[in-house]
């Protein structure tokens, strides 16, 4: 049985004309609410200046590939009727002050986290892939975690901070792990020392509650899923998808391995946020890790060697042309940090980069 894959994905709101954020996603949701009478996929996310929706679970990639453009085309249509357009970028480029949402929840975090939660107007895209059990979908997370720092690379989009350039193509993953549970983690080992260390992370006192495991990979609270929260929001729909394919395979590749008795890697988390440092800061504009060795190899060669890894997986569900293409693109044309920046350059505006954007959200 082909596995289901779900995405949620952050968008930014602003302004049609100057590209900057603009607090209006109770408008924006209100909007949507009415026009799906009551059915929208979209929900408020920490800041006024996004908003978030979910997929459905999918087993077809070209399904999951139309109701991403649904839902953004979706989000663009209650967007401009409350004034707003929506932009798929993982990090505003223009100046912003972000203002936190209404909601106890984000009071809460504001009042507990300060300047941490002030500043996390970041939007990421959110990966579920069904497991059977927690075992197996902790024998997947002890065995994709050295795989997620070439996926963030992948899908970096976000160059530019309160009106400069950073220097990184994923400044949100360096923004992100401003969290006291961002990042990567340790092997576990069983379900029980998973549900053991969230336990103990909760009893800390710092966290909420389970909602706030920020690591890179996590079992879902709410679903019989795999969640892998690394990446970047993508600026071209065909790279969510890509991603989404990219993730049920190694998935699927993991728990074969973890049936099979095969161990994880043994890289620890130390050596992991190396790695994922070197992912965000270029993309895939020059170095990556390498998952098996974690030495510095081309990009190019970091992501043929994932390509190499989920072949089998991919063959299976039939995704492997479609996800070998996809890849040839995306190393061809860069991802969105590089797109940024060469509409930056040719314009000399990022409000007119913002506004090419725009466009290039909807595919």
């Amino acid at each position: 049985m082909v596995r289901t894959v779900g995405v949620e994905e952050e968008l930014l709101l602003v302004d049609a004309h100057s590209g900057e954020p603009r607090a209006l996603s109770t408008a924006v949701l209100a909007v949507a609410e009415r026009r799906s009478e009551g059915d929208s996929a979209f929900e408020p996310e920490l800041h006024d200046q996004q908003l978030e929706f979910a997929t459905e679970p999918r087993r077809d990639m070209r399904e999951l590939a139309d109701e991403v453009r649904r839902w953004r085309a979706e989000a663009a249509e209650s967007a401009a009727r409350a004034g707003a357009a929506v932009v798929a970028l993982a990090t505003s480029p223009l100046p912003v002050s972000p203002s936190v949402g209404q909601g106890e929840r984000y009071r809460w975090l504001a009042d507990r986290f300060g300047r941490t939660t002030q500043e996390q107007l970041t939007c990421g895209c959110h990966v579920h892939v069904s497991v059977v059990s927690d075992e197996e979908g902790v024998g997947v997370l002890d065995r994709v975690r050295t795989w997620l720092p070439v996926l963030l690379a992948l899908s970096s989009n976000s160059p530019f901070w309160q009106g400069r350039d950073t220097t990184y193509s994923s400044y949100r993953s360096r923004v992100w792990g401003r969290w006291p549970s961002a990042g990567p983690v340790e092997i576990f080992g069983s379900a029980e020392r998973y549900h053991e260390e969230v336990q103990a992370l909760i009893q800390t006192g710092v966290l909420r509650d389970k909602g706030m495991i920020y690591f890179d990979a996590r079992l879902s609270h709410r679903y019989p899923t795999v969640e892998i929260r690394v990446a970047d929001v993508c600026l071209d729909p065909a790279d969510t998808v890509l991603l989404a394919t990219l993730v049920r395979g190694l998935v699927e590749t993991a728990a074969r391995e973890w049936r099979a008795g095969d161990p994880p890697d043994p890289a620890g988390a130390s050596v992991l946020r190396m790695a994922a440092w070197q992912a965000g800061r270029s993309g895939l504009e020059g170095q990556l890790l390498h998952p098996r060795t974690m030495r510095p190899e081309p990009a190019a060669d970091v992501i043929a060697a994932l390509l190499r890894h989920v072949r089998g997986a991919l063959e299976d569900s039939h995704d492997f042309a479609s996800a070998e293409q996809a890849l040839m693109d995306v190393l061809e044309r860069g991802t969105g940090a590089r797109t940024q920046r060469e509409l930056l350059a040719r314009t000399g505006s990022l409000r007119d980069a913002v506004a090419e954007c725009v466009s290039r959200t909807l595919g």
